[in-house]
């Protein structure tokens, strides 16, 4: 990060309309935004047509024998502008009354055997480049969050609503500095924001594309990492 950011004010994290964020997403090149709206369909059209449509059919099935309830999840999150829309999403839970109140914790009851496959290897997330195709969300941006959630993370940080001067998206420079899954404190709130501010200042169609390789790349990691732990024999501990 460089210091000349908005995010090493000290009043970045306060100021519910920060000048220099609003300033600085106004004049954006008009030549980015379209470069950034053609990558969001070109990559979201790639995966609907070379991946959802074979690896959704099979993801399905398997969640379906899992556990009882839809294959799909369906929340209200805040978007661009606080717009709210639904965000899809491949359902990780057993049905249940707090889904949209209560985030996922460590270990949480509610999260499926095949949930927690999902939720590691990021394909959960899938659906959201249907989400992307309807302009709701970009492919890199900040990590749109369930209403209740921004809500409080607003009371605590009003800077918090910055983040709505651009598109929320699918990964972003929050998740590629490891602030992905739940938000367990507010240390974990603050440098999310923090990395998501200053993605909100100085985005690129750069910094896009390297967001965008590197999570796929550390999504076939931990894919890897989940076949190779099921592969492992079971402890001798075990077997006394």
């Amino acid at each position: 990060m460089t210091q000349n950011s908005a995010i090493f004010d000290k009043d970045a994290f306060h100021l519910e309309h920060n000048e220099q964020l609003v300033e600085a997403v106004e004049n954006r090149r008009r030549s980015f935004l379209i470069i950034k709206r053609s990558i969001d369909l070109f990559f979201s059209l790639l995966i609907v047509l070379l991946v959802l449509s074979w690896l959704l059919p099979l993801l399905a099935i398997l969640i379906k024998i899992d556990s009882r309830g839809p294959v799909f999840f369906k929340q209200k999150r805040t978007g661009y502008r606080g717009k709210t829309f639904n965000c899809f999403k491949l359902r990780t839970m057993r049905v249940n009354k707090t889904a949209n109140d209560l985030q996922a914790s460590l270990n949480d009851p509610r999260i499926t055997r095949m949930g927690t496959f999902l939720r590691v290897s990021n394909l959960d997330e899938l659906p959201q480049f249907i989400n992307v195709l309807f302009g709701d969300m970009s492919i890199v941006g900040p990590r749109p969050h369930m209403i209740k959630d921004s809500e409080y993370f607003a009371d605590i940080f009003p800077g918090y609503y910055n983040r709505y001067l651009v598109e929320p998206g699918i990964t972003g420079l929050a998740q590629i500095n490891g602030f992905r899954g739940p938000t367990p404190n507010i240390r974990s709130i603050y440098k999310r924001l923090q990395w998501d501010l200053y993605y909100v200042e100085h985005a690129t169609t750069g910094m896009d594309v390297r967001i965008i390789l590197l999570t796929a790349l550390e999504t076939i990691r931990e894919a890897l990492k989940i076949k190779i732990i099921k592969r492992m024999p079971v402890s001798s501990t075990h077997e006394k």
